[in-house]
């Protein structure tokens, strides 16, 4: 009824929206019965902010944690559909870029099959990331306008709006009781209104929520404007507050563009903490000094740090309360999770942007400065480590730095992997680490290494797997308890084991295979080596090597006799991943591995040793084809960059193969599963400084196989007559 539709015509996609319809019924029943008893009990709640989501689908993924599939397949069949050809027509939320957001989706896929009270706060960006066309071997940005159908998963809440202000001025004035105090006022106000997104846990009642918020205007319509014909001025203010959600990430190395990421993360922060502060003090006779132990926020990385400052507004202007007992609770209720090693990459906004837009949380910041400035003053005097610990820069402009701000006000940060909690106690928050020693708060800064589900990564994306570890453990309990894996050591060499092992992982590989022959048109042999590289475009993250060692594989295959080629494994490279859209260098990157792959498949000599290609528009629901197909994957970045890494968990538990240097999670992924699991090459993390050093004294020798592939790529064998391309090829290795 709800798509007014009969079983006599009745298409695939109806299918789908009705079944999905029928699930979203069932969610919601846990999702009302698991707030209620929230509420009963008065738990304590988590919530993490985070301004990226990778959701994935969410049809497969319910119908698996609910245990409605087997009902749900046999229901669709008696209708004449299978249940897998339906999971196409249900889009893809590219709400986040690579790794931070699939982290955060796994993250509450976790939390609710633990039955954590935890809940997601975000954005409902109207474009996804992007899509990513390949034309002519560059890439190409579509709008991934991911709303174009109706969205059977999420709630719209109208009930549930909350004013975010810009700009405007502070003012003083005196409250009934006489005391002095501050209020932000004028400028112009947006409201956020929410959606929400059930998130069921797996094998239990639970099921918690992701909220998201769309910027609307406060005012709809300007009719004076409509009356004087001035039509564009009469949704002027409705576009300005769309802009606000429309799209993640947007370009910022403009002016103009950073002001819409600073009022973006604003936005989603104030919004979630004006809805989590409301949820807090509904019941009857709450006390503040009770919100630690009933409230705990999890910033995810830099991008919802304000909620630093935006928590003392709160708590000070609206609330009320006293400057010290609001910076109290603001510090045991915050808490940081750091994902870059890279100091440049904390965001520091500028304090002209920061006056002009957010005044009062401009002043917040300086007061906080000034009380912490006295204090550093008192146990270290005047010198450059003082300056290092203020939440302001001088230099090369003067800024809030978010980094900063977030350390000083959280109760826990926390590193991603091993390696990388070090490095941000030695490197990136050095000073902060020593002043917290100081102090006597050692515990301050500790290790949460990164994550993903085993039941989107094994049990939705790679069933055979799935059901082979089930029958040798004997349940399906290591979903949700991965520890019990360890009892198939016993069985390694069980030959029926080995078997089915091996069926599946060819399973996966023939899918694979199908997809890229579909979207790619390249012919892959399932019983060549698959070796693959998918994340984020990005240097550090080393594709560019990876081209270097096809090229160099290349070469050696060319140049050997026929007798010798025969003797070479056969080999499917693929990589993927997608290029911020201002990032020339990552863009190149991807056009070099097209190019190699036009070269490459191409040679008659060396196609049948050796296959390329980069497969476009990297996606979670991609994702669940390519990592149980891997056989070999590439996790490659230079020692001390990556700060976790969680495509190389998806590949590992898939049972591939990890070529990898010594940085991120690789380091623990192989203390877990023995040394003989990886391969291994590069300089550790602490040789790193040494050999930039000796670099920069003209001391850095090439090997003279790695000269050979740059003289191939400066002699224009991989431009393919393109003159543009062969320049920034050579750009890229000069």
């Amino acid at each position: 009824y709800s798509l007014a539709c009969t079983r006599f015509s009745f298409s695939k996609e109806d299918a789908y929206r009705a079944a999905s319809l029928a699930l979203r019924e069932r969610l919601l029943e846990s999702f009302n019965d698991t707030n209620a008893w929230y509420a009963e009990k008065d738990v304590k709640r988590g919530y993490y902010l985070s301004a990226e989501y990778l959701l994935g689908r969410a049809f497969q993924n319910a119908l698996v944690n609910l245990d409605l599939e087997p009902a749900f397949k046999d229901a669709l069949m008696g209708l004449g559909f299978e249940m897998e050809e339906l999971y196409p027509f249900e889009a893809d939320p590219g709400l986040g870029n690579g790794g931070l957001g699939r982290l955060a989706a796994c993250f509450l896929d976790s939390m609710a099959t633990l039955s954590l009270p935890c809940w997601g706060y975000g954005i409902r960006y109207s474009y996804g990331i992007f899509k990513q066309d390949i034309v002519n071997g560059w890439q190409v940005e579509r709008p991934d306008y991911w709303l174009a159908k109706p969205v059977p998963w999420e709630i719209p809440r109208p009930d549930i709006t909350y004013p975010i202000r810009f700009g405007g001025r502070v003012e003083d004035y005196c409250d009934p009781a006489g005391k002095w105090r501050q209020r932000w006022v004028g400028g112009e106000i947006i409201q956020a209104m929410a959606y929400d997104n059930p998130i069921p846990g797996f094998d239990t009642y639970n099921t918690n929520n992701l909220r998201l918020w769309r910027a609307l205007p406060a005012e709809e319509f300007d009719f004076e404007s409509f009356n004087e014909s001035r039509y564009t001025e009469a949704v002027e203010a409705r576009r300005r507050a769309e802009d606000l959600s429309a799209v993640l990430y947007p370009n910022d190395d403009k002016w103009e563009g950073k002001v819409l990421r600073l009022k973006q993360q604003y936005f989603f922060v104030s919004a979630s903490l004006q809805d989590l502060l409301r949820e807090f003090i509904k019941k009857p006779n709450r006390q503040w000094s009770e919100l630690p132990s009933k409230v705990s926020v999890q910033m995810n990385d830099t991008h919802p740090t304000m909620a630093v400052l935006e928590m003392m507004r709160l708590l000070v202007d609206v609330q009320k309360l006293g400057w010290d007992e609001a910076w109290d609770l603001t510090r045991k209720t915050c808490n940081y999770t750091n994902h870059t090693v890279m100091p440049e990459a904390l965001e520091k906004w500028p304090t002209e942007m920061m006056e002009q837009y957010l005044p009062r949380h401009l002043q917040i910041c300086g007061e906080l400065n000034l009380r912490f400035m006295k204090e550093l003053a008192q146990m270290y005097g005047d010198g450059p480590k003082v300056w290092g610990l203020s939440l302001f820069q001088e230099e090369p402009f003067k800024a809030i730095r978010m980094g900063n701000i977030a350390v000083l006000g959280s109760n826990k940060v926390n590193g991603v992997a091993a390696i990388h909690t070090e490095i941000v106690k030695k490197e990136t928050f050095a000073d902060f680490y020593q002043y917290y020693c100081d102090k006597g708060e050692k515990d301050k800064f500790v290790n949460m290494t990164n994550g993903v589900t085993p039941r989107r990564w094994i049990h939705c994306a790679n069933r055979p797997l799935s059901d082979i570890l089930s029958k040798h453990l004997g349940s399906q309990k290591w979903l949700t308890d991965m520890s019990l894996m360890k009892d198939l050591i016993k069985k390694k060499d069980d030959a029926a084991l080995q078997k089915e092992w091996m069926a599946a992982k060819r399973a996966a590989k023939e899918r694979l295979a199908a997809y890229v022959k579909e979207h790619m048109g390249l012919d892959a042999d399932c019983d060549a080596l698959f070796d693959v590289q998918f994340k984020r475009i990005h240097e550090y993250k080393r594709q560019l090597l990876n081209c270097f060692y096809l090229i160099h594989r290349y070469l050696m295959i060319k140049n050997a006799s026929p007798s010798d080629r025969a003797k070479f494994q056969k080999r499917v490279s693929l990589i993927g991943g997608k290029a911020a859209p201002a990032y020339v260098n990552a863009k190149t990157i991807i056009k070099l591995v097209g190019s190699i792959a036009q070269v490459v498949n191409n040679d008659p000599d060396v196609s049948p040793y050796l296959k390329v290609g980069f497969v476009p528009n990297y996606s979670v629901t991609v994702a669940q084809v390519i990592c149980p197909a891997s056989d070999i994957s590439e996790h490659i970045s230079t020692a001390g960059t990556e700060a976790s890494g969680t495509s190389n968990m998806k590949f590992v538990m898939n049972g591939g193969l990890i070529i990898g240097t010594m940085d991120g999670a690789n380091i623990e992924i192989r203390e877990e599963g023995g040394k003989d699991t990886m391969f291994i090459f590069g300089c550790l993390e602490d040789e790193v400084p040494a050999i930039k050093e000796r670099a920069k004294q003209g001391n850095y020798p090439i090997d003279p196989r790695m000269q050979k592939v740059f003289d191939t790529v400066r002699s224009g064998t991989f431009a393919c007559g393109d003159d543009e391309a062969q320049a920034k090829f050579c750009g890229l290795i000069d």
